[in-house]
This record gives structure tokens, C-alpha cells and sequence, in this order.
């Protein structure tokens, strides 16, 4: 089954019309903090229950649920996590918060961080870095090192799932802490 996209001028007409538009954006707390729409709340991909979101919609089980991401690829998998479980009226926003910005549409900008792309960027490059002075400097067996990272690339980009993306929304520099403490996000 495919899933269905709407641009983001169509979901800000959506938004003008009516304020019970579901709208899931599944970044990271820092990257929603950052900048995200009004309307739409914050679940992680990594946390993505499909079951537990429809059931909390209060009846609302058959109206479309509308996700983004950055620019289209984690709300792809979202929308293929809700297809696997059942529900089928998920709505793909088409290149994301990205899109939106482009369009002129107004966003609620927080706090800056660096992307979860560029963290991805930064960490391999300097790991294949690291694999090939220490192949040079202490021994050969360290080319390995940039091979694995070249290797997990290369499934990234074939499958479109980044394991390392994956790990590195966990780390605590991505997360939101709230005034006790604990993390949250919105």
C-alpha cells in the first residue's frame, strides 16, 4: 500500500480550518525544540506506538494523522510502522519541516542544535578518519574501523534506516530535559 502525502500549504489550509488536525512530528526533542508547527506534538521515532497514539485520540480513530520529520525520510517509516499495524488513513507531510520553512509558513523556533544529519556526518567522517591515521600510525588492522563505518553508509543509504542516526538520538546532548530533570518531550 502506498502512503499518502499532502504538501505543506495543503496541511496549513487544513490547520486554518479546523484545530483538530492530528499532526505527529517524530524528530528528536531537540530538533522539534528547535523549530516544529504549533499543531503538532513531539513522539520520536524511536517511540512511535502506533496502537497507544490512535488510542488516545479520544474517538478520533478515523480522522488522518498527519506526520513529518525533517524532510520526509523518518516520517516515511513512521507512516509504514502505522500501515504494519493496521491503520491505514496516515498522512506523509512531504518534505517535512524543511518543506514548511521553504513555504514562508511560520514555525515556533527554540533553542539551536546541530541536526541529527550533521551529527551522523561529523561522527562517521571523524571515525573513518580515526580508522585510517590509526591504520597508518599503529597498526594495519585499524583500516577495519573505516570500512565498518563506510559498510553501515552504504546500508544507510540502500535501506534508509541509519543505525547510527538511531544511537545517536539517544544520547543525552539530544535530549530535553524538563525543569526536574527527567526527559520529556512535549
Amino acid at each position: 500500500m502506498t502512503i499518502a502525502t499532502i504538501s505543506p500549504r495543503q496541511l496549513y489550509q487544513l490547520l486554518e480550518l479546523s484545530k483538530n488536525v492530528d499532526v505527529i512530528d517524530v524528530r528528536t526533542p531537540v530538533e522539534y525544540r528547535e523549530a516544529h508547527i504549533a499543531a503538532a506534538r513531539n513522539v520520536p521515532l524511536d517511540k512511535v506506538d502506533p496502537q497507544a497514539i490512535m488510542q488516545a485520540r479520544n474517538g478520533n480513530a478515523n480522522e488522518p494523522v498527519y506526520i513529518m520529520c525533517r524532510s520526509g525520510s523518518r516520517a516515511n517509516q513512521a507512516c509504514q510502522k502505522f500501515l504494519a499495524a493496521g491503520y491505514e488513513n496516515i498522512v506523509n507531510v512531504a518534505g517535512g519541516i524543511q518543506a514548511w520553512s521553504e513555504s514562508g509558513l511560520e514555525v515556533v523556533r527554540g533553542k539551536k542544535a546541530i541536526s541529527l544529519e550533521r551529527q551522523v556526518r561529523i561522527a562517521a567522517g571523524s571515525l573513518v578518519l580515526l580508522g585510517a591515521i590509526l591504520a597508518q600510525l599503529v597498526h594495519p588492522y585499524f583500516i577495519g574501523l573505516s570500512a565498518f563505518v563506510g559498510a553501515g553508509l552504504v546500508f544507510a543509504g540502500v535501506t534508509d534506516t541509519c543505525g547510527m542516526g538511531m544511537l545517536l538520538a539517544k544520547m543525552p546532548w539530544n535530549q530535553v530535559q524538563d525543569e526536574e530533570g527527567s526527559c520529556c518531550t512535549r
